[in-house]
């Protein structure tokens, strides 16, 4: 049982790398197993190998899933689980592929001059907002904390 089909590998092999920001061509590792040699030269012992890094990184996703709700860096554990599972299996190869070109689309448009005018007038407004509303509030109540704090 093999973890990429050879229509990947051939497709891999066909497509030309992708451009990075700046022009420049940037090459991407190869799809694929990442075992050293001699475990991937054994089948069962291959087989086991990928067993193990799918439990383990199950282990991680399943963690960073309740850091989702618990306290705790939910995503950056599941990235991390997934991170795992691309050292053995194309599909979460693709996938982080996709998602680190998803994550460096994003910061090129949070760094655009017009974005970040935009997202400075409204954090401006909106802090001038709460401000007035933190006026209104110490105006009308004064400064008297809505609950007993002598109890």
């Amino acid at each position: 049982m093999n973890a990429e089909s050879d229509e990947r590998i051939e497709a891999a092999e066909k497509a030309s790398p992708e451009s990075a920001p700046g022009g420049t061509t940037k090459v991407e590792r190869e799809l694929g197993s990442r075992a050293p040699g001699f475990i991937k030269a054994s089948r069962p012992l291959h087989l086991s190998w990928q067993v193990g890094v799918f439990v383990v990184g199950l282990g991680v996703v399943v963690a960073g899933v309740l850091m989702l709700v618990l306290p705790g860096p939910g995503w950056l554990v599941i990235f991390g689980g997934m991170a795992i599972w691309a050292t053995e299996f194309v599909w979460a190869q693709l996938v982080l592929r996709w998602t680190k070109r998803k994550v460096t689309e994003a910061a090129q448009r949070a760094l655009d001059p017009k974005v970040r005018r935009r997202n400075i007038i409204l954090t401006t407004v909106g802090l001038v907002i709460m401000a007035v509303l933190v006026g209104i509030y110490v105006w009308k109540f004064g400064l008297a904390l809505p609950w007993t704090v002598g109890e």
